[in-house]
């Protein structure tokens, strides 16, 4: 869960509208619903939206599955924003304004797998060894 740009964790609110946020663009891409070549190639995930505190600005974190750079993902999805947000509007219809879309690529996935290698490195497993180290 990523903190907001104060600092503080989101609110409530936040996550609960982030999340309705997230299924909404999540329909829209997988109906196939933008008309872009790259987009239409590309099976995207997105992990998380966060909110900013008035609700105004939505942060969407985008994974390109299966791709190695995100980059052009990132610049397709930003390119089609009015389109997207013209698809997304039927389906926030209960929230009073819609919120703008900045799309991020989503980096956790790559920070687990440094972690996990890490973890699994000589020199952890040597740190760790055998139980008879313990003091």
């Amino acid at each position: 869960m990523a903190q907001g740009l104060s600092g503080k964790m989101p609110s409530q609110r936040q996550l609960r509208v982030g999340e309705i946020v997230r299924r909404a663009l999540t329909t829209v891409l997988q109906r196939g619903e933008i008309r872009d070549p790259l987009l239409e190639k590309a099976v995207l995930s997105i992990s998380e939206v966060a909110m900013s505190p008035d609700l105004k600005i939505a942060t969407v974190y985008v994974t390109a599955l299966g791709q190695t750079d995100s980059k052009p993902v990132i610049k397709a999805l930003a390119a089609n924003v009015k389109q997207i947000r013209a698809r997304v509007a039927p389906l926030l219809k209960q929230m009073k304004s819609q919120p703008a879309f900045r799309f991020q690529p989503d980096t956790s996935f790559d920070n687990y797998a440094r972690i996990d290698s890490l973890l699994r490195s000589e020199a952890v497993a040597r740190d760790l060894g055998s139980p008879d180290n313990e003091e």
